[in-house]
C-alpha cells in the first residue's frame, strides 16, 4: 500500500478527519460497469455528487474500491475465521448529514464497539456506518455480485486499535481499517432500521446533525454473517487511501421501499442554497481489480448467489 509520506501528512490530517470518518461516499467519472443500461447512463452520472464530476488523484491507484466480486472467480479459504463483533448501544452518539450521506456515529475512545476474526488479525473499533443508495431500487450500491446492483450499501467503518491509537493514524497505514459492507434489497420492512428513518428528517439538509443514542449497529446485520468475500481495498471517498481490509457479506438484508424513500428526501444541499439536490446516486463507480484475488469464506458451488 503505499501512504503519504511524513511531509504531507500534517497537511492531510484534517481532511482525513472530515472526509472520511464523517465521510466515506461516491466519486469519480467513467461510465460504472454494470448490468443496467441506466445505471451507467451519463444522465445518472450527472446527477451524482459533484466531487465526482472531475478526476480526483488517487493516491496509489491500484488497490481502489468498490469493485465487482465475480463469484466463480473468488478464492475459498478456509482459514478464514468467522467474524467477532460486540457492540455497546449506549456509545452511538449523533446522525450527521456530511453532504455525501448520513453518518450514524459512535465514540470509539475505548474498545466498547469491537469487531475481530474473520480475516483480521488485529482487534478493530467501530467509529461510523453510513450508506449508498440510487435515485431507483434497479441501483445504488458500490459493490456489485456479478455485476448485480443492489439499491444501496451499508458499509460499517472500524479502524485498528491494536496496531493504531488515532483513527486518522489508522486511516492513513496498512491494515488500518475494517469496513463491512451490507447490501440492501427491496422487500419487506426492516424493524431494526426503523428507528434510524425516523431521525432523518431531522438531517434533511447539509450540515444537520441531531443526538441519536442507543442504537445497537448489529440489529443491522444478516442473520448470517459468516459467508462473506474479502479483499485489500481503499476508501471509497477522500482521501482514498488504500487501508481498507473489506468484508462484504454474501446475504442482504432487506429494507422496505418506503424506508429507503426517506434516505432520498434527504438533500446534498445546506438550508441557505437556493437550488437543493436530493441526495442520491452517492456511490463511487467502481475500480478496476488489478490482480487482486478475492477471497470468500464459504464455497460458491455449493451455495445459492445472495
Amino acid at each position: 500500500m503505499v501512504t503519504f509520506s511524513a511531509a504531507v501528512r500534517p497537511l492531510v490530517s484534517h481532511l482525513q478527519r472530515q472526509l472520511v470518518r464523517h465521510a466515506m461516499s461516491p466519486r469519480i467519472t467513467p461510465v460504472r460497469r454494470c448490468n443496467l443500461t441506466a445505471c451507467s447512463s451519463k444522465y445518472v452520472l450527472s446527477q451524482m455528487h459533484p466531487m465526482w464530476h472531475g478526476p480526483l488523484e488517487v493516491p496509489g491507484g491500484d488497490h481502489q474500491s468498490p469493485i465487482d466480486i465475480a463469484v466463480k472467480k473468488a478464492v475459498f479459504d478456509s482459514e478464514l475465521k468467522p467474524l467477532e463483533s460486540s457492540y455497546d448501544p449506549q456509545t452511538c452518539q449523533q446522525i450527521w448529514n456530511n453532504g455525501y450521506s448520513f453518518l450514524v456515529e459512535y465514540d470509539d475512545t475505548t474498545d466498547k464497539n469491537t469487531l475481530k476474526g474473520g480475516p483480521l488479525q488485529d482487534k478493530y473499533r467501530l467509529c461510523q456506518f453510513h450508506f449508498h443508495w440510487g435515485e431507483s431500487n434497479d441501483w445504488g450500491s458500490e459493490h456489485t455480485v456479478d455485476r448485480r446492483l443492489f439499491p444501496a450499501e451499508l458499509h460499517l467503518v472500524h479502524w485498528n486499535s491494536d496496531r493504531y491509537t488515532l483513527f486518522e493514524e489508522a486511516v492513513m497505514e496498512e491494515n488500518g481499517l475494517a469496513v463491512i459492507g451490507i447490501f440492501l434489497k427491496v422487500g419487506k420492512r426492516h424493524e431494526g432500521l426503523q428507528k434510524l428513518v425516523d431521525a432523518l428528517p431531522a438531517i434533511r439538509h447539509k450540515d444537520s446533525v441531531v443526538e441519536f443514542t442507543r442504537f445497537d449497529p448489529a440489529s443491522l446485520f444478516p442473520s448470517n454473517i459468516d459467508d462473506y468475500w474479502t479483499y485489500h481495498g481503499s476508501l471509497t471517498t477522500p482521501p482514498l487511501t488504500e487501508s481498507v481490509t473489506w468484508i462484504v457479506m454474501k446475504q442482504h438484508i432487506e429494507v422496505s421501499h418506503d424506508q429507503l424513500a426517506v434516505f432520498r428526501s434527504l438533500l446534498f444541499t445546506s438550508a441557505e442554497e437556493e437550488v437543493q439536490k436530493s441526495m442520491v446516486n452517492n456511490f463511487r463507480v467502481q475500480q478496476p481489480l488489478r490482480g487482486r484475488t478475492v477471497r470468500s469464506s464459504f464455497t460458491p458451488f455449493l451455495q445459492e448467489v445472495p
